[in-house]
């Protein structure tokens, strides 16, 4: 570690779909926050780091996408994407390139505004768009505030990922690192694990049936032995009896699909052969139940005190 280390918390915001889970696992290296095409993938804050022992050490904080409430579950979410802005050192603000500034935008650059930390534009999918349309994009976004950098980039292809870390060292203090070199993520194996299956069932279910599920691990053991066999139980929460229908699919087949991904990038994670059981269960509205949105994990303590 050098005199010059630098050391700071970075938040990623933005709109729900905009690709900052997909940003942030591909900064650190690692796959740590669930991606899907469904907005509101990300539901808590997820912390993970970046470490590079001769320049310095950055504390990634992913969170939910800010948008329009509708029940507990998305005040909370939004809750916790607003707090996470007060105290760290350097915003990234990602947006997609579009040139138009909507509704979802215009509440966000009130939010930054009010924050006075340095917000760092960042302008993604790039691979989808003409060169010529990104400084167009570059021109509405700045006509709205001052950014201490614009960075383009495309987060699914890694595309100027790099120039995103040179740019974000420059605003952060000089200090000790936060979390030893080889710290990747806060995250309990348990949690992510949940996270890993509630991301498949996102991937395989229909489009009303995701943002209704939660994911409890009721059991997680490692067999003792000379194979390292992890046997995981775990129970999918939906809100009505028609999607848990859905969710086993003819014959056990939809939750057969569902356990069989999971399980594959579970022994990936935990390198380990991993017996996994799936259940599901219904608890009728439980993102407008305060109880059962902390039994999920979802907790305020998370935001409180940020």
């Amino acid at each position: 570690m050098t005199d010059n280390f630098r050391s700071g918390f970075v938040t990623i915001i933005g709109r729900p779909n905009v690709g900052k889970s997909t940003l942030m696992n591909h900064l650190i290296g690692q796959k740590i926050a669930i991606t899907s095409n469904k907005p509101q993938t990300t539901r808590n804050r997820i912390q993970t780091v970046y470490t590079d022992p001769e320049v310095g050490q950055i504390v990634f904080l992913d969170t939910p996408g800010i948008h329009q409430a509708k029940n507990k579950l998305g005040e909370y979410m939004v809750n916790v994407a607003e707090h996470t802005m007060r105290d760290v050192d350097v915003i990234l603000w990602l947006v997609e390139p579009s040139d138009y500034i909507g509704a979802g935008d215009r509440h966000i650059i009130e939010q930054l505004k009010k924050a006075n930390i340095p917000v760092i534009l960042v302008i993604n999918k790039v691979d989808t768009v003409e060169k010529d349309k990104i400084f167009g994009v570059i021109e509405s976004f700045s006509k709205e505030m001052d950014f201490a950098e614009v960075v383009p980039l495309s987060a699914l292809r890694g595309q100027n990922c790099d120039v995103l870390i040179e740019q974000i060292f420059k605003y952060l203090p000089y200090g000790p690192a936060y979390y030893d070199e080889d710290t990747v993520t806060d995250q309990p194996q348990r949690q992510i694990v949940a996270e890993i299956i509630r991301e498949k069932a996102l991937h395989a279910l229909d489009e009303e049936v995701p943002h209704g599920i939660a994911v409890s691990i009721d059991q997680m053991k490692f067999r003792k032995g000379k194979n390292v066999i992890c046997d995981i139980d775990a129970t999918i929460i939906c809100e009505r009896d028609s999607h848990k229908g859905i969710i086993i699919g003819k014959g056990g087949s939809m939750l057969k699909k569902i356990g069989t991904n999971a399980r594959y990038e579970c022994e990936k994670m935990l390198e380990a052969q991993v017996n996994l059981k799936l259940w599901v269960k219904v608890k009728k509205d439980w993102r407008d139940s305060d109880y059962l949105i902390k039994n999920f994990g979802y907790r305020k303590d998370d935001y409180d005190g940020i």
